[in-house]
């Protein structure tokens, strides 16, 4: 065998690897990462029912529902759709009605998010930045302008 070759099997060989390695990098990483979507994204996106996703907007006027077994329901919307959440567990502190909040669970068959996570925010000025990107980006943004 010639060095030519030694070096191109070599080099064939490090290739391989590589990509072996990036593939399986990536194929573990596919079950963890979630996806962000408002609740206009949701009727485009192609989402199976184990697949968790966060989804982001404001929680809509009038929709907190709480039951008496600490259920509770309420609605996200981007003021261009509207997604109904159902989640079983204590709502962060600073979570109400008309602010920006994030959500992270599963779809269900009828297309409410099965929440297991809320996040809310954490001062009067912030909102997630999600949320505020998607509500810039359908004209809907509310807030305080982020411009110097």
């Amino acid at each position: 065998m010639t060095r030519k070759s030694r070096r191109m099997t070599l080099l064939v060989s490090a290739v391989s690897v590589i990509a072996v390695a990036i593939a399986l990098v990536l194929i573990a990483l596919q079950d963890t990462i979630i996806f962000f979507y408002t609740p206009s994204d949701l009727p485009d996106a192609e989402i199976t029912q184990d697949r968790r996703i966060r989804v982001g907007g404001l929680v809509a006027e009038g929709s907190l529902t709480r039951h008496e077994d600490g259920h509770v329901e309420f609605v996200i919307t981007d003021f261009t759709a509207s997604l109904n959440v159902k989640f079983d567990g204590i709502l962060p502190d600073l979570f109400k009605e008309g602010q920006g909040v994030v959500t992270e669970g599963l779809l269900s068959l009828a297309g409410d998010l099965i929440a297991d996570q809320v996040l809310a925010k954490h001062d009067e000025n912030y909102m997630p930045r999600e949320v505020a990107e998607a509500l810039k980006a359908s004209g809907q943004w509310r807030g305080e302008s982020t411009d110097e």
